[in-house]
């Protein structure tokens, strides 16, 4: 172990964390199977992870109707981008870096399903048109080819409660998105001008 017992090598993390526990070997997989395809197709919710050329790190959440992101094949799959504040992150962040990783959620479910592969822009109009939503079809979507799949324990879920309705943040426990907004950028409107705008904006670009 290094100084202040800092592990600077895998095997010294190996050392202090132990092995692989039987559950998590040879969990891993190259393409869909039916229960990773039906996790997906009942999923509303995903979190992206990109790498920008920088080599900065982001992540992004994506929620749709369930089963949003569409399957392709068993190698592929096909995910809508909708409207948003115009910054492009992930897409700028493929275009310099295909790398990508993906978590889908299920509400209620525990367990999580992730994909790790490689991923490029696609504005093929039969494409964009299958992932209509209220008769509109994205302009743009992002095409991964799966390089690895498997479904993660739900410890995580577990500890920190997600599905739970008990642990729910009461209202009040946390400032409004408007008060946010307005302290930080729009500090000369007032709260009821704030959040028509954050109102008017979800109203009129969801998609």
């Amino acid at each position: 172990m290094s100084e202040n017992n800092k592990p600077t090598s895998q095997s010294e993390l190996r050392n202090l964390i132990g092995d692989i526990t039987p559950l998590a070997q040879n969990k891993e997989y190259t393409e869909l199977d039916k229960f990773a395809a039906g996790f997906i197709n009942l999923s509303p919710f995903a979190v992206i992870g990109s790498v920008g050329e920088d080599g900065h790190v982001d992540v992004t959440p994506r929620g749709d109707p369930p089963g949003f992101v569409k399957i392709r094949d068993s190698k592929t799959l096909l995910i809508p981008e909708r409207p948003g504040n115009r910054r492009v992150d992930t897409m700028q962040n493929l275009l310099a870096n295909p790398q990508i990783s993906i978590i889908f959620f299920m509400p209620g479910y525990e367990e999580t399903l992730r994909i790790r592969g490689r991923a490029s822009l696609t504005t093929d109009s039969a494409t964009l048109e299958a992932m209509a939503v209220n008769s509109k079809a994205p302009i743009i979507a992002i095409r991964v080819e799966i390089d690895c799949i498997f479904f993660h324990c739900a410890k995580a879920l577990k500890r920190s409660r997600l599905w739970d309705p008990e642990a729910q943040i009461a209202k009040g426990d946390f400032p409004r998105f408007s008060e946010i907004i307005k302290s930080q950028r729009l500090p000369e409107k007032t709260d009821e001008e704030v959040e028509d705008l954050i109102q008017d904006v979800y109203r009129k670009t969801l998609y």
